[in-house]
This record gives structure tokens, sequence and C-alpha cells, in this order.
């Protein structure tokens, strides 16, 4: 069972990518997308909403879900991470205490300054696709890898 639960949510519009620079917390200084961990008696979709709002002072749309994340690391630390893309966002990103926004063209994600596991499914959840991943990290550096690509959200389990 995973020690915590977490969301990802990737704005994808016109071409561009919505992503940050997380100022703080696990993974700071790398570039991602909005998120981060949920609250008690939060949904996941409403996480991935409240965290964009709090990174960067936008509202994205519905978001849809596009995949699972498993992390295990070596001291123990595991993470599930439900990943959503949105195609709609209100309001201009803001920087905040937590990330700097970084709209993106998407033939130009920097994948080098991004977690290492990012290569292995982002660029399916940007052509529409669904999985579930799994990887082994200790520390930044990851280990292990697998991602299961599947025919549709339903096959996702929430």
């Amino acid at each position: 069972m995973p020690g915590e639960r977490a969301t990802l949510l990737f704005v994808i519009s016109e071409g561009q990518i919505l992503l940050i620079r997380k100022k703080r917390g696990l993974g700071a200084g790398k570039i991602n997308g909005p998120g981060g961990r949920l609250e008690a008696g939060e949904t996941p979709e409403q996480a991935a909403i409240r965290e964009t709002q709090e990174e960067l002072c936008v509202s994205a749309g519905p978001p849809t879900l596009h995949g699972e994340l498993h992390f295990q690391f070596t001291d123990g630390y595991s993470l599930h991470c439900s990943v959503f893309v949105s195609h709609e966002v209100e309001g201009t990103p803001q920087e905040t205490d937590e990330a700097v926004p970084l709209w993106t063209p998407l033939d130009q994600i920097p994948y080098e300054e991004m977690w290492a596991d990012d290569i292995h499914w982002l660029p399916g959840v940007i052509a529409g696709r669904f999985f579930r991943g799994y990887f082994l990290f200790d520390g930044e550096k990851m280990l292990t890898h697998q991602v299961d690509w599947v025919p549709s959200m339903e096959a996702i389990s929430r």
C-alpha cells in the first residue's frame, strides 16, 4: 500500500504544456507538472485542481485521468500519483512561493531537468494514451522502471 497519495495535472493547449519549476519539497529545482499530495477527504481530481490553483493561481478545466505512477524509494518511502490532463485553463499562470510557471512547446520539453521517469510516460500521455507506471528510486536516481499502456481510462483502477 502506498505511503502517500498525490496528483499531477498537465494542461496541454495550443501546442504547449504548462510545466512548473518546483521551488520546495520533493523534487525542488526540478521541472514537473503542478500537483501535490491529497488532503483528507479529497478525491484525486479535486487535489489536482486545488494544487494547480495554489501553485500557479489558475483554474484548470475538467481533468481527465491518464495514468497512475507508483513510486518506491529505497529509503522505504512510497507514493501513488494520479496523472491528469486538462485542455482548459482560466487565468494567467503566476509565480508563487511553490512554483515558477513554464509554458513549454510540446517539442521542447526539458526532460533532462525532470524526474528520470517522466520521459518514459509523458510523451504517451501527451499523445492521449493511458498507463500505469512502476518506478524504483534511490534518492533522485531511477533504478528500475516499468510502464504498462492500457486501452482506456476505465482500465485504470482508482
